[in-house]
């Protein structure tokens, strides 16, 4: 990963802390695709919630499309992961 990617995944984190929609659904992107991190998609899948708590529509049609390619298991943890970062900001 380049610093340019680490530098924009910072601003975008610290984007997402503050509450910032736009920040959440990017993050989701992020993970879904491998872009400057790992794909994770029990991680892209609870920023994608996130992101669709704040009004970002796209955000339930990538979620949604993420979750045909997870397990049960999965699904549930990255909604425990999301209601527990709601619970904190």
């Amino acid at each position: 990963m380049g610093q340019l990617d680490y530098r924009y995944i910072s601003e975008r984190m610290a984007a997402a802390e503050a509450g910032k929609a736009d920040a959440l659904y990017d993050l989701g992107l992020l993970y879904a695709t491998g872009q400057g991190v790992d794909i994770d998609l029990v991680e892209a899948h609870k920023w994608f919630n996130l992101a669709s708590v704040r009004g970002i529509r796209r955000a339930l049609i990538d979620r949604a499309e993420l979750a045909r390619d997870m397990s049960p298991a999965e699904v549930a943890e990255a909604q425990r992961q999301a209601r527990e970062w709601l619970s904190c900001h």
